[in-house]
């Protein structure tokens, strides 16, 4: 029999590394390769141990450092290097927000191939640490090693917390995360440290069994506190417990709620979330607008500088009070809401029929009676029979997901000709694609890129396109 020996990949000694990449990765170019480099940051000097090879680009590890960038500073997390998020922790804010004003122009010239205005620098995050208002954490009985003397016999393999990368059944067990405030990290130990007392059950996914699943803590700017346990099967006296347990030891949780899910994966959104304690919500706050946050409701995860993206949406739309709005990929209607007071009336358009109905509920949370909102594939909605029930609009917001606006989503935006759209992107890739395609009719007049997710390579992009 012939056996398969695999080839060895090789290695590049003292390489300069030059920029930042996609997904957290550095970059270098060894002659005409393109090699994204992980654990680096631009300006450093390594040598680099290739771990894939394609055509036209290749991936390494740095393996030894011979000069450190004057860009690095130290991670404050001790899960930096092991946990997929926060990549950019090793390199100084002041940098980060460098490489994504970088990323942005980039792929506004390269991509876009249009003409643009001079970009507006990019507005820091107010928050640095601590700034997520949700976080999902795993239980599993696959905890990831990170000592090899952690793999001997008698070694509890239980974790709560985040995916390994590319290993989605290997979980890191998370002693302290720096994304989201107090008691977030001691809501999530205190549960992990009951279920190994008390000989609770952590999931395991390729076999499907276990007790505990999921735990998801959502929390508000004025304080209020969800806490949502999923169990892969009821087990009464055990889940009232535990429930009893969390609510005893953390009276500030305001909405303490439960799931059962049986299913193959870990999604809620088509599951029963049931209250056990508390409120079925959380209250936000945005200006004199509340916004109700269910288990199930999309919000941004940065609440004070979603409050930031929204103001500049608002200004570079620059209502005067008579304008028709469609709010494209309205989600819970945040947007819609926000500027409602502003305009004559606002069309909010989601895909998600359960958003729809937060948007309603919102908008009559704060009296708010000049929005309407429907739910359905955008490239459906938008038919001649909608354009004449609700008006032809003057200014047109769009907010999609980082896959963009679909080609017929964005040819009906060419046959609508709004004065304004105001396009807010959390890929600037596919934004300007979208925008190449919108080039024949619209005019790029102002460009604004806003950090929402400091020590990652995300960011949120504004842009004001005007009519021809």
């Amino acid at each position: 029999m012939r056996r398969f020996v695999k080839k060895q990949l090789p290695l590049f000694e003292n390489v300069a590394i030059s920029d930042a990449g996609s997904e957290g990765k550095a970059v270098a170019k060894i002659n005409d390769l393109v090699v994204f480099v992980q654990n680096a940051v631009p300006g450093d000097i390594a040598d680099l141990q290739l771990v894939m090879k394609k055509k036209n680009y290749a991936v390494a590890k740095a393996v030894k450092f011979h000069h450190y960038s004057e860009k690095r500073i130290d991670a404050i997390c001790a899960h930096f290097g092991l946990c997929g998020g926060c990549k950019w922790q090793n390199m100084s804010y002041e940098w980060q927000l460098f490489y994504k004003q970088k990323q942005v122009s980039d792929n506004l010239t390269r991509i876009g191939k249009i003409e643009l205005p001079g970009i507006t620098p990019i507005l820091p995050s107010i928050q640095t640490q601590y700034y997520r208002n949700k976080l999902e954490y795993t239980f599993s009985n696959k905890k990831w090693l990170t000592d090899v003397n952690e793999g001997e016999a008698g070694i509890d393999m239980n974790a709560l917390g985040f995916h390994i990368p590319q290993r989605f059944d290997k979980i890191l067990d998370i002693e302290h995360c720096h994304l989201q405030a107090t008691p977030s990290n001691e809501i999530r130990n205190a549960i992990r440290d009951y279920a190994l007392q008390n000989g609770l059950s952590f999931f395991d996914l390729k076999a499907q069994e276990g007790f505990l699943r999921t735990l998801i803590i959502r929390s508000s700017t004025n304080g209020e506190l969800m806490v949502i346990l999923t169990f892969f099967r009821e087990e009464e006296a055990q889940r009232v417990a535990l429930l009893n347990y969390v609510k005893e030891n953390f009276p500030q949780i305001t909405s303490l709620m439960y799931v059962i899910n049986s299913k193959g994966n870990d999604t809620i959104q088509d599951q029963e979330v049931i209250c056990f304690s508390g409120n079925a919500f959380i209250t936000e706050h945005m200006e004199e607008l509340s916004f109700r946050i269910g288990p199930k409701s999309f919000y941004q995860t940065n609440s004070a500088q979603a409050y930031e993206l929204y103001k500049i949406a608002r200004d570079f739309a620059d209502f005067k009070g008579h304008e028709l709005v469609y709010d494209l990929y309205t989600g819970t209607g945040t947007i819609a809401n926000f500027i409602a007071k502003k305009v004559k009336k606002v069309v909010g358009v989601e895909y998600v029929p359960e958003a729809i109905e937060d948007a309603k509920v919102n908008s009559s949370l704060n009296n708010i009676s000049n929005t309407v909102f429907y739910a359905g594939d955008m490239s459906k909605v938008l038919n001649d029979a909608f354009i004449a029930e609700n008006g032809k609009p003057d200014c047109i917001i769009t907010d999609p997901p980082r896959a963009g606006m679909s080609p017929d989503v964005v040819e009906k935006l060419m046959q609508l000709e709004a004065a304004k759209v105001v396009y807010v992107s959390c890929n600037a890739a596919t934004q300007a694609r979208d925008l190449a395609l919108m080039d024949s009719k619209y005019k790029v007049t102002k460009v604004q890129p806003v950090d929402m997710f400091p020590h990652t390579h995300h960011v949120e992009n504004v842009v004001l396109l005007e009519l021809k």
